[in-house]
């Protein structure tokens, strides 16, 4: 049996459409094969973080925790730190996620791989979503799993599709069909892929150019000392 999930939602928008209806379908399938005892947490952006990247680099610099978004972000982060699987959804606004979708992830800069990575990461799954009445799913999904990949997250599944309509209630049938065949099958992926710990191969390449070039290149501070620290210039690893 799989052991119970914290499943943390992130959702693109306020409004309760396709890609919203798509994201809580696949949770609670998720969370029914744990014999609902995971815990399903959710965020609507921009209503629980509102707040666009001012671009004073004061993560970079300092820490996170430093940045003056930080006591609104702050919960976000922690439900992110915490949960086995994250699940971003965006409908597709004018071919990419929504601004709001991307502003919250502009705040994460420092997780990847190639600056402060987080070890957590590397126990965790994702799931990104996205719809259109049309196109434009492909390059929204790629939005949200380009962060996911390079914090080091374990696995990243994908799923976009056109839906053929603007409210949930107006999908076609056969669409709809397919929709809940694939919830099915993410479901079942991500509770196969439980508890494994491992960082993807995209994180993995750029952690060992990064590696490279901290023993070869001036250190740059604080990510050379947060490396060492970690002993990541030696024989340790996130995924280890």
């Amino acid at each position: 049996m799989v052991k119970d999930m914290k499943i943390v939602l992130i959702h693109g928008q306020n409004h309760i459409g396709s890609t919203c209806m798509i994201a809580q379908e696949l949770a609670n399938k998720v969370k029914e094969k744990t014999q609902e005892k995971s815990i399903i947490k959710e965020f609507f952006l921009p209503v629980d973080f509102d707040e666009p990247c001012k671009g004073c680099y004061t993560c970079f610099t300092k820490d996170l925790t430093k940045c003056p978004h930080y006591p609104k972000l702050e919960p976000l982060e922690t439900a992110l730190l915490e949960a086995d699987l994250i699940i971003l959804e965006s409908p597709v606004y004018v071919y990419h996620a929504t601004g709001q979708m991307m502003s919250f992830l502009d705040h994460f800069g420092t997780w990847w791989v190639v600056h402060r990575p987080r070890p957590e990461m590397t126990k965790k799954q994702a799931v990104v979503i996205s719809t259109a009445a049309g196109g434009g799913m492909k390059s929204t999904v790629k939005d949200m799993s380009d962060s996911l990949e390079m914090w080091g997250i374990a696995k990243v599944h994908k799923y976009g599709v056109g839906v053929q309509a603007v409210n949930p209630n107006e999908i076609p049938e056969r669409i709809l069909n397919k929709i809940h065949k694939k919830t099915d099958k993410l479901s079942e992926a991500v509770c196969k892929n439980a508890g494994k710990q491992k960082m993807n191969s995209r994180g993995k390449k750029w952690f060992y150019l990064m590696r490279f070039a901290h023993k070869h290149f001036p250190p740059m501070e604080p990510d050379h000392s947060y490396w060492g620290n970690k002993g990541w210039h030696g024989k340790n690893r996130p995924w280890k």
